[in-house]
């Protein structure tokens, strides 16, 4: 059926051995931030027992997936997408809770987390959707279609409060640049982030008097004769900077809305009205996410959530707050493990839980305090080996859906990395997301070898004809 095999036999070991090696300095790792408890409870009862457990229930898993035809999975992926868009449906009513959240089952003593499942599922389906001949990201159907597929899973996963995996989910925007989607949706993209990130960081009358400011600069380059009024531009701007400066920043927001209505009737009466609609929109849509970005952040997020926002972009604010205490005490231990590391199960900090929840988010100051600078840069040049080699892996597929399904692998797995390792040096905000094979939890485990495995596979059958 699948016609003769005419190329290798033998799997990516290079992927396979830097998995492997993660895998076991992860539960390394798990036992050098628990090995108290570990000697309080046992070995089945401990983060270490459970975790080697699902080490081998996950080793397993690659086993039997790399023993299957890959084809299964591109002819299941949109079943496998809709089960695992089923078990987030049911958390709220069947899930038990844990540490505060509603996401998670519980049978025969394991907890599974199905947002670490649907990850698998959402990709599966992104990668069939994206493979299909008649799917073109040019058009406005297929886009919205991507779109929805990645959606979904994020307003599920968004609804038991778990912010971090549902973030996750627009790791597939790099799959669907690779697919042809218009960079333009990128720039757009990054350019709300900033604006919402200004908004929150500065008080959002100054950032809208500035927002303002360029749109009129902006309207007045248009017409070549209007050199002039630029510099009437930079006054005004100033002028605008100086009423914030002085309290009354709402009379600056409004003199220049009036000064820019003015000129853009003018322009618009000599030019037409698209290019001067299209800027006030612009501007408009800037001011309002402004405001309503430092609005949620002060009043409709919960105060642990705001804190975790606050504490990465305005740690002046938030010195007593509980994430201010955690960003701190992960910046200490990584700090305190010098350039060789104090060695393994010597770290204080780590013996004596400083750090809460060091064997799950935080599990990357375990490793700076123990192994040191080199340590964590080895660890960090290992996950870039393998982010890397996956994309060469992704390009050299003669199948589209391996290809794209390779690609979402890759996203989801920087999306982790990044966020992970960047909210323990303040680099991201605290939003809690696992390292991959690195912190403690079987679902992720599981999940993340299950991913690695299907790419495994794709790519060792790629010259299956």
């Amino acid at each position: 059926m699948l016609g003769k095999f005419t190329g290798t036999k033998t799997i990516d070991w290079i992927v396979f051995s830097v998995y492997l090696g993660l895998v076991v300095f992860g539960v390394m790792m798990i036992y050098a931030s628990t090995y108290i408890e570990f000697e309080k409870v046992g070995f089945m009862r401990s983060s270490v027992g459970r975790q080697l457990i699902w080490m081998i229930i996950s080793f397993t898993a690659v086993a039997t997936i790399l023993a299957l035809d890959w084809k299964i999975w591109q002819l299941l992926a949109y079943p496998i997408y809709i089960i695992t868009m089923l078990l987030l449906l049911g958390v709220p009513f069947f899930g038990t809770e844990i540490h505060g959240n509603l996401s998670w089952y519980t049978f025969a003593g394991l907890s599974l987390q199905p947002s670490e499942f649907a990850k698998v599922g959402a990709a599966l389906g992104m990668a069939a959707f994206l493979s299909t001949p008649s799917t073109n990201l040019k058009t406005l159907r297929s886009q919205l279609i991507a779109l929805g597929i990645l959606v979904i899973p994020m307003a599920l996963i968004l609804v038991q409060g778990d912010l971090g995996s549902a973030i996750v989910f627009t790791s597939f925007f790099i799959a669907m640049y690779r697919e042809g989607l218009s960079p333009n949706y990128y720039i757009a993209g990054f350019t709300i982030l900033a604006i919402l990130l200004l908004g929150i960081v500065f008080d959002p009358l100054i950032v809208s008097i500035l927002l303002l400011t360029m749109g009129l600069w902006y309207l007045t380059s248009l017409p070549k004769e209007a050199t002039n009024f630029k510099r009437i531009v930079l006054v005004l701007g100033a002028a605008g900077i100086a009423s914030w400066w002085l309290g009354y920043g709402y009379y600056g927001i409004g003199g220049l809305a009036l000064v820019y209505a003015g000129w853009a009737v003018i322009y618009a009466s000599r030019k037409g009205i698209r290019q001067v609609g299209a800027a006030g929109i612009a501007i408009a849509l800037g001011v309002g996410m402004c405001f309503s970005a430092n609005y949620a952040v002060l009043k409709v997020l919960k105060p642990h959530q705001a804190d975790r926002i606050l504490v990465w972009l305005k740690p002046e604010s938030c010195t007593d707050c509980k994430s201010m205490y955690n960003f701190m005490q992960s910046k200490t231990a990584i700090i305190s493990g010098g350039f060789l590391g104090r060695g393994f199960l010597q770290g204080s900090m780590t013996r004596y839980s400083y750090v809460p929840e060091q064997p799950t988010d935080f599990i990357f100051c375990t490793v700076g305090e123990e192994q040191g600078f080199v340590g964590v840069v080895s660890l960090v040049v290992l996950f870039l080996v393998l982010m890397l080699r996956l994309t060469i892996i992704a390009e050299r597929q003669r199948s589209n859906f391996a290809r794209v399904y390779t690609y979402c692998f890759v996203g989801i797995l920087f999306i982790h990395f990044f966020i992970n390792i960047g909210m323990t040096i303040g680099v991201t905000p605290m939003i809690g997301i696992p390292l991959p094979f690195i912190s403690r939890g079987g679902s992720s485990l599981l999940a993340f070898s299950a991913m690695m495995a299907i790419v495994l596979k794709m790519d060792r059958d790629r010259y299956r004809l």
